[in-house]
């Protein structure tokens, strides 16, 4: 009857997990924020890098397209 009590108890407790409605805070979303922002300017030269090569590439691919 013990161990009954205890399953019961843990279903109720997901049960509550299940139905809570919290969602994510103002400050949970500043801070990823404020990282996304942080690794944007640590990364801010190889981000560059790569943009540009992708965006030559898509130029000389259209190119070859529209020949």
């Amino acid at each position: 009857m013990v161990n009954k009590t205890k399953k019961e108890a843990k279903l109720k407790g997901f049960r509550d997990f299940i139905r809570e409605e919290e969602g994510m805070g103002t400050v949970e979303i500043i801070l990823i924020i404020v990282v996304l922002i942080g690794l944007v300017i640590i990364f801010k030269t190889q981000l560059r890098s790569l943009v540009e090569t992708v965006f030559e590439k898509i130029t000389t691919d259209s190119n070859t397209v529209m020949s």
